[in-house]
């Protein structure tokens, strides 16, 4: 069962002094936001104003780790422990973020998991269904509820994090993974048409192969860096730069951009 911080004592602010002058800060929701390119995101967002809800998997102290540096530049943070494949867990995570640090403006839906590398043929079937669950699922379920609560104040701005694979297929990788985003794309485009008459905009990054915990996980450390020699770059990105087309698409700064899938892969 997904674990929460209590709630704050009356007029905590998470560290920051309150200043009733100054209009509304931006309420963002950061899945995955523990690690990698969600803790990168959390991080930047908070340098540029907003206050952060960070939902985790299962790392509580990483989690506690960049609540603190959001913290530290001065935003409120607050940590959610999600499971975004469980529906009541996603209510939930939305429910926190309204009553301790208000209307949710912003989603990031970064929470996302590969499964093994290895080919198709060998993957089992409970990989297979979590990586469905979670990289198709759980963004369906954070995205339904997000623009609920968005649709109710005319306004609002979701970046989901594709992949490159969605285009490149990911043969011998994690094909079943590369599908997963093709269809997070095909929802960025549509829901992106369906939503903007309700003055949301939806738009995603696709990152190529970014130097993140991401590739120890799925069994290969070295992988990014391994790659190298096929990136036009010469070298695998970064968590932060992937941050930063982010941070762009939720900002004023891409007010006319939605439908969009941001390519941020070195040239692959």
């Amino acid at each position: 069962m997904a674990v929460d911080n209590p709630a704050p004592p009356p007029g905590d602010t998470g560290g920051r002094a309150p200043d009733t002058a100054s209009p509304p800060r931006p309420v963002t929701v950061v899945t995955g936001g523990s690690r990698g390119i969600g803790a990168a995101t959390c991080v930047h967002l908070a340098s540029e104003g907003h206050d952060l809800v960070l939902g985790y998997a299962h790392d509580a102290e990483a989690a506690e780790r960049t609540a603190a540096a959001v913290r530290a530049a001065g935003a409120r943070c607050e940590t959610v422990r999600v499971d975004t494949a469980v529906e009541s867990d996603v209510e939930r995570l939305f429910d926190l973020a309204a009553a301790r640090l208000g209307p949710v403006t912003g989603l990031v839906n970064n929470a996302g998991v590969t499964g093994p590398l290895g080919r198709l043929v060998d993957a089992s079937t409970d990989t297979l269904r979590r990586v469905l669950d979670v990289n198709l699922l759980g963004v369906l379920l954070c995205c339904r509820r997000a623009v609920r609560d968005m649709a109710a104040a005319g306004a609002g701005a979701v970046v989901n994090v594709s992949s490159a694979a969605a285009t490149l297929g990911s043969p011998g990788d994690f094909v079943h993974y590369a599908a997963t985003k093709a269809a997070v794309d095909a929802l960025t485009v549509g829901l992106s048409k369906e939503l903007g008459p309700d003055g949301i905009r939806v738009n995603a990054v696709a990152p190529g192969m970014i130097d993140t915990e991401l590739h120890a996980t799925a069994g290969d450390p070295d992988r990014a860096h391994a790659a190298s020699p096929g990136i036009p770059l010469g070298r695998p990105g970064t968590a932060p730069e992937i941050a930063s087309a982010i941070a762009w698409l939720l900002s004023d700064e891409a007010s006319y951009v939605t439908g969009a899938v941001l390519r941020v892969a070195g040239g692959r």
